[in-house]
């Protein structure tokens, strides 16, 4: 009997105006289709009004943030595993990623993260790294491979066709999907024999 395929929440983690976050998702969520061991969600932030002042612990939401609230909850908690798409602001992430991350706490925890990052010389590294140090709090795996772009805007031309090097970057999604996918596949069968202690 087949195993279940396991669920790849992809976060597209910009929303700034002109922003090439989509382009780079999209191509990401094409590659992990073409991996073919997950079912891939794709979630793009643009499209997620969160506010940024959160609610006391226990307080009960506006109905109009729980409308936005509670969707993109029980997204993050159905994902078996998490890659977030991030570019590089100021030697780090953008605001509305670390927003989403705060909203949510024991849904991440026990999974596994895999990171695509882009920006200039640094390829947005440096986000990742700082990513690294939150998603630790969050009680996550995150794995060693990544996907980088540097110069990320010479990589893609204005109908979105690209990357540059495409056999390359392929490669660097694959390997990043194959250590996802064991630690995934590792962690869901651990949980299913002992709860997470959390």
């Amino acid at each position: 009997m087949a195993e279940k395929k396991l669920r790849l929440l992809v976060i597209v983690g910009s929303v700034r105006g002109g922003r090439l976050a989509p382009t780079v998702g999209n191509w990401f969520a094409a590659e992990t289709k073409e991996f073919g061991e997950f079912e891939v969600d794709l979630l793009d932030l643009a499209d997620v009004d969160l506010p940024l002042s959160m609610p006391a612990f226990g307080e009960e939401l506006p109905p109009e943030v729980k409308a936005v609230q509670e969707p993109l909850t029980e997204r993050v908690a159905r994902a078996d595993a998490y890659v977030v798409v991030t570019p590089e602001y100021n030697h780090s992430y953008p605001a509305a990623l670390k927003n989403v991350i705060d909203w949510h706490l024991t849904e991440w925890a026990a999974k596994p993260v895999g990171f695509v990052s882009y920006g200039g010389v640094s390829g947005g590294l440096r986000a990742t790294e700082h990513l690294r140090g939150v998603f630790a709090e969050l009680h996550t795996v995150t794995v060693r491979e990544t996907v980088s772009f540097t110069n990320a805007w010479e990589h893609w031309d204005q109908e979105g066709n690209g990357p540059k090097e495409p056999e390359i970057c392929r490669d660097a999604a694959k390997r990043l999907l194959v250590q996802l996918h064991w630690w995934a596949r590792v962690l869901a069968d651990a949980k299913e024999k002992t709860p997470y202690p959390a």
